[in-house]
C-alpha cells in the first residue's frame, strides 16, 4: 500500500486508514484481529481509534493485538476531549486532557501514541490552556505527533496559527473530518484551512456513513446500521432524495468500470486535494478486504468530474472569494 506523509510532516502513514469505532461493540476481539491482520498484510499502518470507541474498549482491544503485530509496524492514533453522556460533553482542559492521555497510554498497553488528536472542539476552556496540554504531551515523549478532528474552518485556521506563533510549541500535522461524495461541506472552508496550515486530512465516513455501499437502494435492510436504533439516526440524513442522486450516479459509475460503488467511493475520497488517508470501519474482516481492493483502483477524470458534479456542495459568497463572485 502506497505510504503518505502526514501533512508537512516526516511521519509516513498508509494511504487507507483502519478504523476501530465498532470495536468492542459490534466487533469482538477474535473478529478485530481478523481485521487488523488483513489490514497489516495489505502494508497497512494507519490504525485510528478514541477513548470514547466503546467506552474504552476499542483501545483495549488494540492493545492486546499491538504485541502480535509489532509496535513497529503500527502507527496508533487516538483522540481525548470528548465525554459523552456526561453534563460536559467535550473538556479540553490540561487536566482533563493529560489524564485521558495517560489513560489512553494504559488501555493501548504502549509507551507512546504516534497521533494524538483533540476529538472536539470546547468552548468552555480558553484555547492557550488546551495547546500547553498538547505541548506538554509531546515534550513527555508520550506523544510523537498532534492532530485535530472535527474543527471548523475558522477554528482549524486559529488552532494552527496560534501553534506556529509559539517558538517551539508543538505543531498539529493533521485534521480528521467527516468526508464523503454525501458530505463535502469541508471544502467550503476547512479543505483551504488545512492546506495553508499543512495539516492533512484524514476523512472518517468515507463511504457516506454505508450509504455510499449502495444497500440502502431499495430500502433499509433488517440487519443494517440504518435499522438499528443505535445507529438510525445517524445515518437517516443520508437517505434522502439529494443522497439518492448521489448514489445512483455512484452506482452507474460502478457498473461501467467493473467495480463495487464502495470501491469508487473510496478512490474518491481518498484521491481529493489535501487528503492523506480516509478511514475504513468495517465491522467484519470481509467486509474491510472488500474494502482494501481499492488500492488497485484509480478513477478516470471523466468519472471524476461527473462524481463532482452531482456530489457539489453549494458554494458562494464569501466560500470562493470576493474576487471569483
Amino acid at each position: 500500500m502506497e505510504q503518505r506523509p502526514l501533512g508537512r510532516s516526516g511521519l509516513l502513514v498508509s494511504r487507507l486508514a483502519l478504523g476501530t469505532m465498532t470495536w468492542g461493540r459490534d466487533t469482538d476481539q477474535h473478529e478485530a484481529r481478523d481485521q487488523l491482520l488483513a489490514f497489516v498484510e495489505m502494508g497497512g499502518t494507519l490504525i485510528d481509534t478514541a477513548d470514547v470507541y466503546a467506552d474504552g474498549m476499542s483501545e483495549e482491544i488494540v492493545g492486546m493485538l499491538v504485541p502480535e503485530i509489532g509496535r513497529d509496524s503500527l502507527v496508533i492514533a487516538t483522540k481525548a476531549v470528548s465525554k459523552p453522556g456526561s453534563a460536559r460533553r467535550f473538556d479540553a482542559s490540561r487536566g482533563h486532557l493529560l489524564r485521558a492521555l495517560d489513560a489512553s497510554l494504559t488501555r493501548l498497553g504502549v509507551d507512546y501514541i504516534d497521533l494524538w488528536q483533540l476529538h472536539a472542539w470546547d468552548p468552555a476552556t480558553p484555547y492557550e490552556e488546551t495547546l500547553s496540554a498538547v505541548d506538554v504531551a509531546v515534550a513527555s515523549g508520550k506523544v510523537r505527533y498532534a492532530g485535530i478532528s472535527n474543527y471548523n474552518g475558522w477554528q482549524t485556521a486559529k488552532a494552527a496559527a496560534m501553534q506556529t506563533s509559539r517558538p517551539g510549541a508543538a505543531q498539529f500535522v493533521s485534521t480528521q473530518v467527516e468526508y464523503s461524495l454525501l458530505e463535502r461541506g469541508v471544502e467550503r472552508e476547512v479543505v483551504g484551512a488545512a492546506a495553508d496550515a499543512g495539516l492533512g486530512l484524514l476523512p472518517w465516513s468515507p463511504l457516506g456513513r454505508g450509504v455510499l455501499t449502495g444497500k440502502y437502494r431499495n430500502g433499509t435492510p433488517a440487519d443494517s446500521r440504518a435499522a438499528s436504533s443505535h445507529f438510525g439516526s445517524f445515518i437517516s440524513p443520508y437517505l434522502g432524495d439529494d443522497s439518492r442522486r448521489v448514489v445512483d450516479a455512484l452506482c452507474t459509475a460502478a457498473e461501467g468500470l467493473g467495480v463495487s460503488p464502495l470501491e469508487v467511493a473510496l478512490a474518491w475520497v481518498r484521491d481529493r486535494p489535501g487528503v492523506v488517508a480516509p478511514i475504513i470501519g468495517s465491522r467484519t474482516a470481509a467486509q474491510l478486504r472488500g474494502a482494501l481492493t481499492v488500492e488497485e483502483l484509480t478513477l478516470p477524470d471523466e468519472i471524476v468530474n461527473a462524481l463532482d458534479e452531482v456530489s457539489a456542495p453549494a458554494l458562494g459568497y464569501p466560500d470562493h472569494g470576493w474576487n471569483q463572485i
